[in-house]
């Protein structure tokens, strides 16, 4: 484990992916506060993008009886009827008011959509080709080879794995566990999530401001975007660049936090004080990210068991970084065996991008369609990492190698989709 201010990679800093793997296996190996806590139970409808902890399994079979997919007629036998055949219609079944008797052969009933077949029934036919006459029926031409039956076990059979230990609900998820009987789950508990602010020149908004000063937005930001992932930060601190003031807000908020997160100071700096005293209270695992934009981003732990993350000052360099590496770290503290990682697709790029050969970029892009239905990628004029307009309508992130130069209208390249699914 590297300690110190080790620098495997020099000044160009650690690729993404080799950086993204470092952390995730450093967190699968070393305990922390959130290995020995115990998990919680709580209501189904309340642990939507909760980490399921002990496996879910069906109670039972769903729907637990053979049901009619629609509205028609069940026979009492189970070939397939021929056009013309006929039958005695002997009662009815509803969802909520099924028939109770055994069906025989030549006899039908009036069946609902949902409603439980009778014993003896094994066909359902379309009402569309029935003609009814008085209490008889007639099939008027051929069905089709479906029975229109929804088998007892359709859903789930007793005893099949409904949620697995590790995997993170989405509404399918619970809506389905619901269907089968689940009214509370066992979850892993959340990263009580700390966020530390740095810098002499930040100004709450809504306070006047200096010359040379400007209004805080990291915490805003940052905030923001854990709270849409699920992950809302339960202590946050604007401190100014001193050492002294620095060190007691990361022993205050480690004392109390799973997770601490700082924006700014991680660099090398006159008052670059985050990485140093990660140092002295903890442990730096590596700084520097061969990546822009995100440089200056630092990884490693205050004591023994509470990680930290050095995000760079800039906003959009912090937001990024944080998506990429602090993001999947925080769903396997919460106990979630796969991270979840952005989704790529292959599009084209509807403008040009200027650009020299140097570091890999991520570049804040919004996504369009061209008439033939190919993905097209509008790169955002200025990709200044301080402009936290180039993520207003982002898309998605244009991933362009470190030895691509500039990029024109038409390339294909690879971009990490920044909209989540809803099911």
């Amino acid at each position: 484990m590297a300690t110190g201010g080790a620098e495997p990679y020099g000044r160009e800093g650690l690729p993404l992916d080799e950086a993204r793997q470092r952390i995730l296996d450093a967190l699968r190996a070393r305990p922390t506060r959130l290995t020995t806590v115990t998990s919680e139970v709580m209501p189904l409808r309340g642990a939507l993008g909760r980490v399921i902890a002990d496996a879910v399994q069906a109670p039972a079979d769903v729907p637990g009886f053979r049901a009619s997919i629609m509205d028609g007629y069940a026979l009492g036998q189970d070939c397939q009827p021929n056009a013309g055949d006929s039958w005695t219609v002997v009662g009815r079944s509803a969802p909520a008011d099924p028939y109770q008797q055994t069906l025989h052969g030549g006899e039908a009933i009036r069946i609902l959509t949902g409603a439980p077949l009778p014993e003896g029934a094994a066909w359902v036919l379309p009402q569309e080709l029935i003609a009814n006459q008085n209490s008889t029926i007639r099939l008027v031409r051929d069905a089709s080879s479906n029975p229109w039956i929804r088998p007892a076990d359709e859903e789930c059979s007793q005893g099949s794995l409904l949620l697995a230990p590790g995997e993170r609900l989405g509404v399918a998820d619970i809506g389905r566990a619901s269907s089968c009987g689940i009214s509370h789950v066992n979850v892993h508990r959340r990263p009580r999530i700390g966020v530390l602010v740095t810098g002499d020149e930040l100004v709450p908004p809504g306070e006047e401001r200096s010359n040379g000063a400007i209004w805080e937005s990291n915490s805003t930001l940052i905030r923001g975007m854990l709270e849409r992932l699920g992950y809302p930060a339960v202590d946050c601190r604007l401190v100014a660049d001193e050492c002294h003031l620095l060190k007691q807000a990361i022993l205050d908020m480690a004392a109390s936090c799973d997770v601490l997160v700082s924006t700014g100071g991680v660099s090398a700096g006159d008052s670059d004080w985050i990485r140093p005293l990660m140092q002295k209270l903890g442990q730096v695992e590596f700084w520097k990210l061969f990546l822009k934009p995100g440089r200056p981003f630092a990884f490693g732990w205050i004591g023994d068991a509470v990680p930290f993350f050095g995000l760079p000052g800039n906003p959009v360099a912090a937001t990024i970084t944080a998506l990429q590496l602090l993001w999947p770290a925080l769903q396997i503290l919460e106990g979630q065996q796969n991270p979840e990682l952005l989704p790529r697709v292959h599009v084209r790029l509807a403008t040009p991008y200027r650009r020299k050969p140097g570091r890999p970029e991520l570049a804040r892009a919004s996504l369009d369609c061209s008439p033939d239905g190919q993905l097209l990628a509008r790169i955002d004029g200025s990709q200044a990492s301080s402009r936290i307009g180039s993520l207003q309508n982002a898309d998605l992130l244009v991933e362009i190698p470190a030895d691509s130069g500039s990029l024109e209208i038409g390339q294909h390249v690879w971009g990490q989709l920044l909209r989540r699914r809803i099911l």
